[in-house]
Protein backbone atom coordinates (compact mmCIF):
# COMPACT_ATOMS: atom_id res chain seq x y z
CA UNK A 1 0.00 0.00 0.00
CA UNK A 2 1.39 3.07 -0.76
CA UNK A 3 1.67 5.75 1.73
CA UNK A 4 1.55 9.50 0.89
CA UNK A 5 2.01 12.68 3.29
CA UNK A 6 0.09 15.41 1.62
CA UNK A 7 1.10 18.65 3.44
CA UNK A 8 -1.12 21.82 2.76
CA UNK A 9 0.53 24.74 2.18
CA UNK A 10 -0.47 28.86 0.77
CA UNK A 11 0.82 32.16 0.99
CA UNK A 12 -2.26 33.55 1.89
CA UNK A 13 -2.82 33.77 5.65
CA UNK A 14 -5.03 36.33 7.87
CA UNK A 15 -3.08 36.30 10.51
CA UNK A 16 0.40 35.66 9.49
CA UNK A 17 0.91 36.39 5.58
CA UNK A 18 3.90 34.40 3.68
CA UNK A 19 4.26 32.47 6.80
CA UNK A 20 5.04 29.44 4.80
CA UNK A 21 8.24 30.50 2.94
CA UNK A 22 9.56 32.62 5.70
CA UNK A 23 13.27 32.20 6.05
CA UNK A 24 14.00 30.06 8.79
CA UNK A 25 17.70 29.45 9.58
CA UNK A 26 18.84 28.15 6.28
CA UNK A 27 15.78 27.12 4.92
CA UNK A 28 12.08 28.29 4.54
CA UNK A 29 9.42 26.83 6.91
CA UNK A 30 7.60 25.10 4.68
CA UNK A 31 11.42 23.63 3.22
CA UNK A 32 11.93 22.14 6.95
CA UNK A 33 8.14 20.76 6.74
CA UNK A 34 9.35 18.61 3.76
CA UNK A 35 12.87 17.49 4.99
CA UNK A 36 11.74 16.72 8.16
CA UNK A 37 9.08 14.28 6.43
CA UNK A 38 11.67 12.88 4.19
CA UNK A 39 13.58 11.57 7.34
CA UNK A 40 10.36 9.31 8.52
CA UNK A 41 11.04 5.72 6.86
CA UNK A 42 7.48 4.89 6.49
CA UNK A 43 6.23 7.32 4.03
CA UNK A 44 6.32 6.55 -0.08
CA UNK A 45 6.38 10.09 -0.96
CA UNK A 46 5.27 13.57 -0.07
CA UNK A 47 3.03 16.21 -1.94
CA UNK A 48 2.45 19.32 -1.52
CA UNK A 49 -1.45 20.73 -2.23
CA UNK A 50 -1.35 24.24 -2.81
CA UNK A 51 -3.87 26.70 -4.35
CA UNK A 52 -4.61 27.58 -8.41
CA UNK A 53 -3.85 31.55 -6.93
CA UNK A 54 -0.88 32.84 -8.47
CA UNK A 55 0.52 34.12 -5.34
CA UNK A 56 1.20 30.73 -4.83
CA UNK A 57 3.40 30.02 -7.97
CA UNK A 58 6.45 31.07 -5.64
CA UNK A 59 5.61 27.42 -3.72
CA UNK A 60 5.51 25.54 -6.67
CA UNK A 61 8.75 26.54 -7.25
CA UNK A 62 10.39 27.01 -4.44
CA UNK A 63 9.25 23.07 -4.20
CA UNK A 64 10.11 22.14 -7.91
CA UNK A 65 14.35 22.55 -6.46
CA UNK A 66 13.39 19.74 -3.82
CA UNK A 67 12.18 17.90 -6.53
CA UNK A 68 8.86 17.77 -4.45
CA UNK A 69 5.85 17.30 -6.09
CA UNK A 70 3.04 19.94 -6.28
CA UNK A 71 -0.86 20.07 -6.99
CA UNK A 72 -2.78 22.79 -7.41
CA UNK A 73 -6.45 22.92 -6.60
CA UNK A 74 -9.02 25.00 -4.90
CA UNK A 75 -8.29 27.31 -2.32
CA UNK A 76 -11.46 27.46 -0.29
CA UNK A 77 -12.22 23.45 -0.95
CA UNK A 78 -9.65 22.12 0.56
CA UNK A 79 -11.12 18.44 1.32
CA UNK A 80 -11.37 18.87 -3.11
CA UNK A 81 -8.02 20.32 -3.01
CA UNK A 82 -6.63 17.08 -0.74
CA UNK A 83 -8.64 14.55 -2.30
CA UNK A 84 -7.65 15.43 -5.96
CA UNK A 85 -3.75 15.59 -4.94
CA UNK A 86 -4.43 12.13 -3.68
CA UNK A 87 -6.22 10.31 -6.11
CA UNK A 88 -3.33 11.51 -8.70
CA UNK A 89 -0.33 10.48 -6.01
CA UNK A 90 -2.47 7.09 -6.45
CA UNK A 91 -2.25 6.68 -2.80
CA UNK A 92 -3.76 3.75 -0.64
CA UNK A 93 -2.67 5.96 3.17
CA UNK A 94 -2.74 9.55 3.73
CA UNK A 95 -0.46 11.76 5.98
CA UNK A 96 -2.13 14.90 6.39
CA UNK A 97 0.58 17.01 7.73
CA UNK A 98 -0.21 21.54 7.47
CA UNK A 99 2.64 23.47 6.53
CA UNK A 100 2.95 26.02 9.68
CA UNK A 101 4.50 23.29 11.53
CA UNK A 102 8.32 23.43 11.29
CA UNK A 103 8.95 21.72 14.35
CA UNK A 104 7.09 18.23 13.23
CA UNK A 105 8.46 15.00 14.54
CA UNK A 106 9.85 12.43 12.17
CA UNK A 107 10.18 10.11 15.27
CA UNK A 108 5.96 11.08 15.92
CA UNK A 109 4.63 11.30 12.89
CA UNK A 110 6.54 7.83 12.43
CA UNK A 111 5.30 6.11 15.08
CA UNK A 112 1.44 7.79 14.74
CA UNK A 113 1.50 5.64 11.46
CA UNK A 114 2.35 2.63 13.02
CA UNK A 115 0.01 2.93 15.08
CA UNK A 116 -2.40 3.33 12.28
CA UNK A 117 -1.35 0.12 10.82
CA UNK A 118 -1.29 -1.48 14.57
CA UNK A 119 -4.89 -0.17 15.32
CA UNK A 120 -6.21 -1.45 11.90
CA UNK A 121 -7.77 1.88 11.90
CA UNK A 122 -9.62 4.24 9.55
CA UNK A 123 -8.67 7.51 10.81
CA UNK A 124 -5.67 7.77 13.66
CA UNK A 125 -4.40 11.05 14.87
CA UNK A 126 -2.35 12.46 17.89
CA UNK A 127 -4.17 15.69 17.91
CA UNK A 128 -8.34 14.00 18.83
CA UNK A 129 -7.21 13.58 22.44
CA UNK A 130 -4.29 16.46 22.73
CA UNK A 131 -1.14 15.47 24.61
CA UNK A 132 1.85 16.44 22.46
CA UNK A 133 2.09 20.09 21.82
CA UNK A 134 0.01 21.44 19.29
CA UNK A 135 2.33 21.88 15.67
CA UNK A 136 3.17 17.74 16.08
CA UNK A 137 0.05 17.23 15.08
CA UNK A 138 -0.18 13.98 12.33
CA UNK A 139 -2.95 12.20 11.27
CA UNK A 140 -3.46 9.11 9.48
CA UNK A 141 -6.58 7.71 7.02
CA UNK A 142 -7.26 5.72 4.36
CA UNK A 143 -8.09 6.61 0.65
CA UNK A 144 -11.12 5.18 0.84
CA UNK A 145 -12.47 7.43 3.96
CA UNK A 146 -10.94 10.61 2.29
CA UNK A 147 -13.14 9.72 -0.38
CA UNK A 148 -16.05 9.07 1.93
CA UNK A 149 -15.61 12.28 3.12
CA UNK A 150 -14.95 14.48 -0.20
CA UNK A 151 -18.22 12.53 -1.68
CA UNK A 152 -20.95 13.36 1.59
CA UNK A 153 -19.11 16.55 3.22
CA UNK A 154 -21.27 19.64 2.49
CA UNK A 155 -20.78 21.90 5.79
CA UNK A 156 -18.00 24.88 5.04
CA UNK A 157 -15.86 23.70 8.11
CA UNK A 158 -15.59 20.50 6.33
CA UNK A 159 -14.35 21.16 3.29
CA UNK A 160 -12.04 23.85 4.51
CA UNK A 161 -10.28 21.56 7.15
CA UNK A 162 -10.44 18.25 5.22
CA UNK A 163 -10.70 16.13 8.08
CA UNK A 164 -13.55 17.12 10.13
CA UNK A 165 -16.44 14.79 8.50
CA UNK A 166 -14.65 11.37 9.64
CA UNK A 167 -13.88 12.55 13.45
CA UNK A 168 -17.33 13.88 13.82
CA UNK A 169 -18.78 10.63 12.80
CA UNK A 170 -17.36 8.02 14.58
CA UNK A 171 -19.92 5.55 14.13
CA UNK A 172 -19.40 5.44 10.52
CA UNK A 173 -14.99 4.96 10.67
CA UNK A 174 -13.30 3.14 13.24
CA UNK A 175 -10.99 6.16 14.98
CA UNK A 176 -8.22 5.94 17.09
CA UNK A 177 -6.05 8.49 19.39
CA UNK A 178 -2.00 8.10 19.99
CA UNK A 179 -0.99 9.96 23.23
CA UNK A 180 1.78 10.67 24.79
CA UNK A 181 2.26 9.10 28.73
CA UNK A 182 2.96 12.96 29.83
CA UNK A 183 0.21 15.69 28.76
CA UNK A 184 2.27 18.67 26.91
CA UNK A 185 -0.78 20.10 25.14
CA UNK A 186 -0.07 23.47 26.92
CA UNK A 187 2.72 24.02 24.77
CA UNK A 188 2.07 26.09 21.29
CA UNK A 189 4.64 25.20 18.35
CA UNK A 190 2.67 25.91 15.30
CA UNK A 191 3.13 29.01 13.35
CA UNK A 192 0.02 31.34 12.90
CA UNK A 193 0.98 34.55 14.33
CA UNK A 194 4.18 37.01 15.16
CA UNK A 195 4.19 35.35 18.37
CA UNK A 196 4.20 32.35 17.58
CA UNK A 197 6.92 33.29 14.77
CA UNK A 198 9.11 35.08 17.39
CA UNK A 199 8.87 31.37 19.44
CA UNK A 200 9.62 28.92 16.81
CA UNK A 201 12.88 31.39 15.22
CA UNK A 202 14.13 30.99 18.83
CA UNK A 203 13.71 27.59 19.02
CA UNK A 204 15.66 26.70 15.73
CA UNK A 205 18.54 29.76 16.60
CA UNK A 206 19.22 27.42 19.73
CA UNK A 207 19.13 24.27 18.77
CA UNK A 208 19.31 24.12 14.77
CA UNK A 209 23.25 24.08 14.71
CA UNK A 210 23.92 21.65 16.55
CA UNK A 211 21.04 19.19 15.20
CA UNK A 212 19.00 20.08 12.53
CA UNK A 213 16.95 17.34 12.93
CA UNK A 214 16.21 18.00 16.72
CA UNK A 215 13.53 16.49 17.93
CA UNK A 216 10.42 17.29 20.09
CA UNK A 217 12.26 16.09 23.42
CA UNK A 218 14.89 18.47 23.21
CA UNK A 219 12.29 21.62 22.67
CA UNK A 220 11.01 20.01 25.88
CA UNK A 221 13.94 20.22 27.54
CA UNK A 222 14.20 23.42 25.86
CA UNK A 223 11.24 25.02 27.26
CA UNK A 224 11.59 23.40 30.89
CA UNK A 225 15.52 25.27 31.01
CA UNK A 226 14.02 28.43 29.64
CA UNK A 227 10.25 29.08 31.06
CA UNK A 228 10.21 32.23 29.49
CA UNK A 229 10.14 30.92 26.19
CA UNK A 230 6.40 29.18 26.11
CA UNK A 231 5.51 32.80 27.38
CA UNK A 232 5.90 34.36 24.17
CA UNK A 233 3.04 32.80 22.01
CA UNK A 234 0.82 31.77 25.57
CA UNK A 235 -1.68 34.10 25.21
CA UNK A 236 -2.69 33.22 21.30
CA UNK A 237 -5.65 30.95 20.67
CA UNK A 238 -5.89 28.61 18.21
CA UNK A 239 -8.66 29.87 15.84
CA UNK A 240 -11.62 27.42 16.11
CA UNK A 241 -13.33 25.78 12.77
CA UNK A 242 -14.57 28.09 10.88
CA UNK A 243 -12.86 31.07 11.92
Amino acid sequence: MKTVAIIQARMGSTRLPGKVLKRLEDDTVLGHVVHRLQAVDNIDEIVVATTTNSEDDVIESKMNTYGIKVYRGNEQNVLSRYYEAAVKAEADIIIRITSDCPLIDPDVTAAVIRFFHAENADYVSNSLERSFPRGLDTEVFLMSVLQKAFENAVSPEHLEHVTPYIYQNPHSFKLASYTNEIDYSSYRWTLDTQEDWELINEIYRRLYAKNSMFGWRQVIGLMKEYPELPMINAHVEQKKLGQ
